[in-house]
């Protein structure tokens, strides 16, 4: 090995492989006549500083001037990118040629790879603070998960499970307007997310069932009458809506085992509306779903 390509190592280990103990190291093989090259360094560099806080890097690897490198990667043309993680090669993003199709890719291994970086300290940080606000509103008290949350919007403004459980903490404590505020006030990128469909779900929910100050009346409707559906459906609604989702639960399913499409499948549409608000991986949620099945396939 010439004294060349001893330095070319050294350069390569130091800026490639010792960043890539702790971090994703995305490795651009470039040179200056290559017109697909410099179309992709843009985008390269736009996701690698969008990505800086998870733990991505970019190092650019220019092949006319690294041959040697080169060769021991078996570049046979370029662009080629790859990505490193402690030393070795976890992944080939050559592929990827626009900046949705990178951040993809970087999504997927940043999901495998333990890399320490800001954006999973913080994660870590929030996660259990984040658990802690869902387990208060799932117990009905919605002030104190709406604190919870506003103070977990202080620190993490952009998190879609933030964003959502603040949301549904709002709606559940009766601010609908200020929940449709928030709504509107989501980024573009943030009111796609799931998070946020599910407290898009317990908005629209809360439109169509609103608080009933006395379920009495409702209840003694039921009692004279089982076969009133619309009053087991107002009944459901309003159980709902004080946050009894077993109650509400039970006389929707309750109507869908007494007149399957009854109002055009209005209970069951209504049913599964909550499960979404729930959270569909919720374990409430599957038991709930069972039940409904042996209703409709039973």
């Amino acid at each position: 090995m010439s004294a060349a390509e001893k330095e070319a190592v050294q350069t390569f280990r130091a800026e490639v492989v010792e960043p890539s103990m702790t971090k994703l190291v995305i490795i651009d093989f470039w040179a200056e006549w290559c017109g697909p090259c410099k179309a992709l360094t843009p985008v390269l560099e736009k996701v690698a500083a969008d990505y800086a806080d998870k733990g991505v890097v970019l190092a650019k690897v220019d092949t006319d001037k690294n041959q040697f490198i080169a060769a021991q990667f078996q570049i046979r043309s370029i662009p080629t990118v790859y990505a490193m993680f402690q030393g070795q090669l976890v992944a080939d993003l050559t592929s990827a040629r626009t900046e949705s199709q990178l951040k993809a890719m970087l999504d997927q291994l940043l999901r495998q790879l333990p890399i320490e970086g800001e954006a999973q300290a913080q994660e870590a940080e929030l996660e259990p603070l984040i658990a802690m606000g869902e387990e208060v509103l799932a117990a009905g008290d919605a002030t104190r998960a709406l604190a919870i949350f506003d103070q977990l919007a202080e620190m993490a403004p952009d998190h879609p499970a933030v964003a959502s459980g603040r949301i549904r903490a709002l709606v559940a404590a009766g601010q609908a307007e200020e929940a449709e505020a928030a709504v509107a006030a989501l980024p573009p990128e943030l009111a796609k997310l799931p998070e946020v469909e599910r407290a898009r779900a317990s908005l629209e929910l809360a439109r169509s069932a609103p608080a009933v100050d006395d379920l009495a009346p409702l209840e003694a409707a039921v009692a004279r009458d089982a076969g009133d559906l619309q009053a087991r459906y107002d009944l459901a609604n309003a159980h709902m809506a004080a946050g009894d989702r077993d109650a509400a639960a039970d006389g929707f399913l309750a109507i869908v085992a007494a007149e399957r499409d009854w109002n055009d499948g209005q209970a069951r549409q209504q049913l599964l509306k909550l499960f979404d608000v729930v959270g569909l991986e919720d374990p409430w949620v599957s038991a709930q779903r069972r039940r409904l099945s042996a209703i409709l396939f039973g």
